[in-house]
């Protein structure tokens, strides 16, 4: 029988993973080329005080399909789990408040509610109460999201609420993040409707024409996130991890991967039918830069924030009061060196029963702290030890800490997260195009479709069957083959928008 398709995908994090499950069930050979010792990329784990947490991502967002299928599908049902009770907060004004009612991804629905958060000022509120009686602002092209939003209602609003929001996803600026890129379900209305606050909240009552859905906004696994990984990486027949792809070379019948050789071995060749770069934009840009110059351009006008996280275990008792509530958000104007905390072990009940179990009668809790703005990344020249005592520092500022933690780990990522700039949607669609224009070459991850596992997922999913059609579809054609080696059933269409 002739030979089974062979894909090279290079990057091992959940991208690429996903990309060569997707191919290996459509009976394609894949090999997966990892420039890091590990795999995984942003999904990783670590013990803190004898338990697994994660590092990087620790969460799921569960109004998707995409991540929880793929947790079915590998058998992981019995380990997923939902946030405990308790809301997130924000640092505003000199306190944590209570985030408003009926916000969404910080663009407020409800006036009363965002009056009685008390996260504006007063005249910030009044700011914002304009939106109600303003004609409309028309928005025909993608725009900052600071733009549209400041001019709809007010500067506070953007600074207090939104740019928090997003900064948890893409530590970036609103002054530059794309409108319908960053906020998807927002851009619609900025195009469609006069006042901002009502579509918000026609939007959530169920009223809209894409109302939000019920249930649980997120969801992880027992053990953390990164559990998928290692669920991943257990079907992957070929993975080869502290290997750096050098160059991609186009054959008659085909492409040429070169690997840099380890430790100063000899260089390694691969030959395959299809490669799928599913590496960030830089290192993707990289490998085009000689077989498809154009989409090279594109990725390297890709910029990206660095981050660092901060998780100590702490005693319970080093806090004045129980700490209610999964965390809070920090603007950037409150003079923290912190963007975000989360009462991890508030947050994930599962981590509070495990600290209890391996640490018995210490009482600890888990918190994470999150520091690291695009464009403002002084507070990662520190040292590990002095982004921990800044860490600290603010925590006592904010919860009236006065303990010392039992155990730190700082976790820094460095260039880790892509921006999407205005313009980014289309910038993609031309990356795309000029890399489908060459056969059995494709392009996915955080870079393209969504930041978010579950984009990610989707993103890897699609670029994987389009690949995998059109190697089936050649070898019906040129391998000739009733008996040829052709697709076996699909698995589920990973569709999906940017969350």
């Amino acid at each position: 029988m002739p030979q089974a398709p062979h894909v090279v995908v290079i990057g091992g994090g959940v991208s690429g993973l996903t990309a060569a499950h997707r191919l290996n069930g459509r009976g394609i050979t894949t090999t997966v080329v990892e420039a890091a010792e590990a795999p995984g990329g942003k999904l990783r784990a670590s013990p803190v005080a004898g338990v697994s947490v994660d590092a990087g991502a620790e969460a799921v967002l569960a109004r998707r399909p995409e991540a929880l299928d793929l947790f079915a599908e590998l058998g992981l049902d019995d380990q997923v789990v939902h946030p405990g009770p308790g809301a997130a907060a924000i640092y505003s004004r000199g306190r944590i408040r209570s985030l408003p009612k009926g916000q969404l991804m910080g663009v407020p629905g409800d006036l009363r509610a965002l009056a009685r958060s008390g996260v504006l000022s007063p005249a910030g509120t009044l700011r914002a109460a304009l939106d109600l009686v303003w004609p409309r602002t028309p928005v025909r092209s993608d725009v900052p999201v600071a733009a549209y939003v400041g001019t709809r209602m007010g500067r506070e609003v953007v600074d207090r609420l939104v740019e928090p929001l997003l900064g948890g996803v893409y530590a970036g600026r609103a002054d530059e993040l794309s409108l319908d890129s960053t906020l998807p379900q927002i851009a619609p209305m900025a195009r469609r409707d006069r006042s901002l606050m009502n579509a918000v909240h026609t939007s959530l009552s169920g009223r809209g024409a894409a109302p939000t859905k019920a249930g649980p906004v997120f969801a992880s696994l027992r053990g953390g996130v990164a559990s998928l990984v290692d669920a991943l990486v257990s079907l992957q027949k070929d993975l080869r991890t502290g290997t750096r792809a050098e160059a991609l070379e186009r054959l008659p019948e085909g492409w040429r991967v070169r690997l840099e050789g380890a430790q100063g071995a000899q260089a390694e060749t691969l030959d395959c039918d299809a490669v799928l770069l599913a590496c960030p934009a830089p290192e993707a840009a990289r490998l085009l830069a000689d077989t498809e110059p154009a989409a090279a351009r594109e990725l390297r006008r890709t910029e990206y924030a660095s981050m660092a996280l901060v998780t100590f275990a702490l005693p319970a008792s080093a806090f004045p009061a129980t700490l209610t509530g999964t965390g809070f958000l920090v603007p950037a104007g409150e003079g923290l060196t912190i963007k975000a905390a989360t009462f991890s072990s508030n947050k994930w009940p599962w981590l509070a029963q495990e600290l209890d179990r391996v640490n018995p009668g210490e009482d600890l809790v888990a918190l994470r702290c999150s520091i690291g703005r695009f464009r403002d990344e002084n507070a990662l020249r520190r040292s590990d030890e002095e982004l921990a005592a800044a860490a600290l520092a603010d925590l006592a500022r904010v919860t009236g800490l006065r303990g010392s933690p039992v155990e730190t780990r700082v976790t820094r990522w460095t260039d880790g997260l892509p921006q999407y700039a205005v313009g980014h949607a289309a910038r993609v669609e031309r990356v795309r195009s000029a890399v489908g224009s060459r056969p059995g070459l494709g392009v996915c991850g955080a870079a393209y479709g969504g930041v978010g596992i579950p984009a990610c997922i989707a993103d890897a999913g699609r670029e994987a069957e389009r690949l995998a059609d059109a190697l089936t579809d050649h070898n019906h054609t040129d391998r000739g083959a009733p008996g040829a080696a052709g697709p076996n059933q699909p698995g589920p269409n990973q569709q999906g928008v940017n969350p």
